[in-house]
């Protein structure tokens, strides 16, 4: 697994925080061992989700299927990096012209 997933939940956009007491079993059950969750930070305008994969694009799409699910696609944005890398690549929004950063 060479790739670290991160996807950020933007707060202005979530009526609550109730979502991450299930979140990580939702993602866990739907991406098995394609993924290893890292766990999350969480600061004054974001939480951040942290994985590793192997392949960021196509585990990013099944984890899309879960926060659509659950309600959770709209204030969301998502990047890969190379773990230990500090260059991220977007993968959502697709036409993201934000350049993607952690606090």
């Amino acid at each position: 697994m060479d790739y670290q997933l991160v996807i950020k939940f933007w707060r202005k956009s979530l009526a609550d925080e109730a979502f991450l007491s299930t979140i990580e079993s939702e993602l866990k059950q739907a991406l098995g061992d394609a993924v290893q969750l890292e766990g999350y930070d969480v600061s004054r305008n974001e939480i951040n989700l942290f994985m590793v994969t192997a392949d960021p694009k196509q585990s990013f799409r099944r984890a899309r299927d879960v926060l659509e699910r659950m309600g959770l696609e709209r204030g969301v944005s998502s990047a890969y990096r190379l773990v230990g890398g500090a260059r991220f690549t977007s993968l959502w929004p697709l036409r993201s012209t934000r350049k993607f950063t952690l606090p």
